[in-house]
């Protein structure tokens, strides 16, 4: 029987291919990490073709270690790191430059000259996004700006711009789908969420040519044909969804209000809003959640750059661990009353700060600090920032009760409970963490037919673990307000007064 579905999660330092069953259960996992390139400060970079060829092995390895055909794998589905930017060249493939990640922030000056001529009200009213370096748009200029005849052969059509999950489709299809989906372009800063189509006048604020741009279908839909050249077989690709709205996905977040928050590299907190589009009043986003037979459904989201990322650090910068699962029993060990706050703006502070040029730091030494205080100042710092986050979306009108989470930080016992103590929420932890693979798998298997609709999908969601609230107000106050003063110290309002 040809009902497995084979979902590609591509992120930020790794790819990996999963294989799941009708049911939703996962089979096989194949992960191949790739190298991080950091050629200027606050340049982050990926070679493009590393990330071609470790997402192809991981397809590879998850087939091989099922024990399945390719002929057995009824569809492909695409879920990845969003807002990457990559250029290439139409007749090979090929990429002109490499991958310009999501964290990188050499446009930030240009992103400021952009919010200098008024131009952010614009921007933000068609897209839902502020005006960033962390998106799309101003990546494209900048390799257009930067790389010898890119302005000039994106003008005769001989470029092809897409997010991760439309270059991974390019060379799946050996060049012949040039596609992506809403929940991608809309991360993009050159779409507008209203009318669901490239805005001519985006187009024009960041001087990019439309014959750039892929075409934009629904999250489940017919993507193009995986060449048999690659897996052993033609399969359909016919899901592709963005890594944060594959999670809320994953999760079964289908409905208005529902919440999920993912720990992967970064965190991302996403609120379903429903059909309606919510203008954040304190610096969050509006984004696309779904969007399937043309109806669409949209988010609030709040965007954290470091989670994973820090423990990352504090494995190989510092190497006061040699694992990121030895920070849990060292957490234990810590006084709750911890007042050591680690600041991970090592790529500036994303929402609700969106400072680009706040720099990471650590407060609060004392003599007797050492690499237990270090460490779990690190894991709390995952749970201050979504409490940032959190209180953003109440400023703005929402209400987050319980929170389902998922990512590869969630094992961690320790980080669930004082993320539920400092957000006073109930945390919900689901079977199966593999949020961001499952949705795609679910919006490919929608498409193929192995899922007849969401309330179906939703039937499959299964309870891990509940955490609930365990400290008082005063303490959660308390916690906070160190943490506050913490991130006003490392602004760069905060600098610019030093001065």
């Amino acid at each position: 029987m040809n009902n497995c579905i084979l979902a590609i999660d591509q992120g930020t330092t790794s790819s990996r291919a999963l294989l799941f069953d009708a049911n939703g259960n996962k089979l096989s996992v194949g992960q191949k990490e790739f190298a991080q390139h950091f050629p200027n400060n606050g340049w982050v970079e990926h070679d493009a073709m590393d990330i071609w060829q470790t997402t192809i092995a991981s397809c590879q390895s998850a087939i091989k270690s099922a024990a399945v055909q390719a002929e057995q794998i009824r569809a492909i589905g695409i879920t990845n790191q969003r807002e990457t930017t990559i250029v290439w060249d139409r007749k090979t493939g090929v990429p002109i430059y490499n991958a310009i990640v999501w964290q990188d922030r050499r446009t930030s000056d240009y992103c400021d000259d952009l919010r200098e001529q008024g131009l952010e009200e614009t921007i933000q009213t068609k897209t839902g996004l502020l005006c960033d370096s962390y998106f799309s748009a101003s990546k494209i200029r900048w390799i257009l700006e930067n790389v010898a005849d890119a302005r000039q052969r994106a003008d005769r059509g001989e470029l092809a711009f897409g997010t991760v999950d439309c270059f991974l489709l390019w060379q799946l299809t050996m060049g012949r789908s040039h596609r992506t989906d809403a929940t991608n372009a809309s991360r993009t800063q050159l779409f507008n969420i209203h009318t669901q189509q490239w805005d001519e006048e985006l187009l024009e604020i960041f001087d990019i040519p439309a014959s750039m741009l892929p075409t934009v279908e629904d999250c489940a839909a017919e993507f193009g044909e995986c060449d048999s050249s690659h897996l052993g077989a033609a399969i359909p690709i016919t899901g592709i969804i963005g890594d944060q709205q594959s999670a809320a996905f994953g999760q079964c977040c289908f409905s208005s209000g529902m919440a999920k928050s993912t720990y992967g590299t970064g965190c991302f907190l996403l609120l379903n809003t429903g059909k309606e589009v919510v203008a954040s009043r304190n610096r969050l986003l509006s984004t696309v959640a779904f969007r399937l037979k043309g109806e669409t459904s949209y988010a609030v989201e709040g965007s954290i750059f470091m989670a994973g990322a820090t423990m990352q650090w504090i494995r190989d910068g510092l190497k006061l661990i040699q694992h990121a699962s030895e920070s849990e029993a060292i957490a234990k060990q810590v006084s709750d009353e911890l007042s050591v706050y680690l600041v991970p703006a090592f790529t500036g502070l994303g929402a609700p700060y969106w400072d680009a040029e706040a720099r990471g730091a650590l407060f609060g030494l004392t003599r007797d600090s050492g690499l237990n205080e270090v460490v779990t100042a690190a894991l709390l710092a995952v749970c201050y920032q979504s409490k940032d986050l959190l209180l953003a979306i109440e400023a703005d009108g929402g209400s987050i009760t319980s929170l389902r989470v998922d990512g590869g930080m969630t094992s961690n016992d320790y980080l669930m409970q004082k993320l539920s103590d400092l957000l006073n929420v109930e945390v919900l932890r689901p079977e199966l963490t593999e949020a961001t693979a499952l949705g795609a798998a679910y919006v490919a298997g929608l498409q193929a037919g192995l899922f007849a609709s969401l309330d179906e999908i939703g039937e499959k969601w299964r309870l891990d673990q509940r955490f609930e609230p365990g400290k008082d107000d005063a303490w959660r106050e308390k916690r906070y307000a160190g943490w506050l003063d913490a991130v006003s110290r490392t602004t760069t309002s905060y600098n610019k007064d030093k001065d």
